[in-house]
């Protein structure tokens, strides 16, 4: 699978993801049904109904790649043997926002190389605005099929910072003290990440749990705008942590995205 084309993945993550966004909308308009799963999240018909036309395509498109997805996982489905490449899937990122009616939420579909968010696409279906990143660079597109490339920018000296609308904690408050903050922007979902990708923010800090599937496309759309996401320590964020001592599977640690 050398020969994998990831500007045509990245342009076929975005058509598969305009398709989750389709059966997402027509439930938010109707009014979601909310249950909560094992660990007391919410999560609706939306987060399934989009997971299973995502899990469809990728597996009829990409048969020999594995899939970790979301709501998959919190099933009990448990992948084997990722290797090196593998996909990682959110349906709907941001279930809070979109339980709220925020427009907020978010599709995200990634390719994970040798640990490494490699292609990325996040599709914010009630913004009307998706973002994806590969091989080829970064874009912002409509939904008018206008696209335009994406950058992100060398941070000013009064840096413009983004945090989570809904889960904010202290220990990110105390990390945000020790910059010059010319606004801070709270925003959900993974438009965190794409935020910083567009040039709009320089700084987005998370210290607080995250999983893999969160991160991996807006980290891959941030990458491939010329940005960086670490952990607290200085290392690069990496993805497919199995068998984690003091955390769950595909749990992240702390972590700070950053432009250019």
């Amino acid at each position: 699978m050398s020969g994998l084309d990831r500007v045509g993945m990245r342009k076929a993550f975005e058509e598969i993801a305009r398709q989750a966004g389709e059966v997402i909308m027509e439930v938010y308009e109707a009014g979601p049904t909310v249950t909560l799963k094992q660990d007391e999240s919410p999560v609706t018909e939306a987060d399934s109904r989009a997971e299973a036309i995502i899990l469809g395509a990728l597996r009829t498109r990409w048969p020999g790649i594995p899939v970790v997805a979301e709501e998959e996982i919190a099933s009990g489905h448990l992948p084997g043997d990722l290797g090196s490449r593998f996909f990682l899937v959110d349906p709907l990122d941001g279930t809070r926002e979109f339980i709220d009616r925020r427009g907020d939420f978010t599709v995200n579909i990634a390719l994970v190389e040798s640990g490494v968010p490699t292609v990325g696409v996040v599709y914010a279906p009630a913004r009307g605005e998706l973002y994806s990143g590969g091989p080829d660079g970064a874009f912002l597109c409509d939904d008018s099929g206008n696209a335009r490339t994406i950058a992100a920018r060398v941070a000013p000296s009064a840096v413009v910072a983004v945090a989570s609308r809904s889960h904010r904690t202290p220990e990110t408050d105390a990390y945000l003290q020790r910059f010059e903050i010319a606004d801070l922007v709270s925003i959900g979902s993974s438009l965190k990440f794409c935020l910083v990708a567009s040039g709009r923010a320089d700084l987005y800090p998370r210290l607080g749990r995250t999983m893999e599937w969160d991160t991996a496309a807006g980290d891959a759309v941030l990458r491939a705008a010329g940005g960086s996401t670490e952990t607290i320590d200085g290392a690069d964020l990496i993805y497919g942590k199995r068998n984690q001592a003091d955390d769950a599977d595909f749990a992240n640690p702390y972590f700070i995205s950053r432009g250019g």
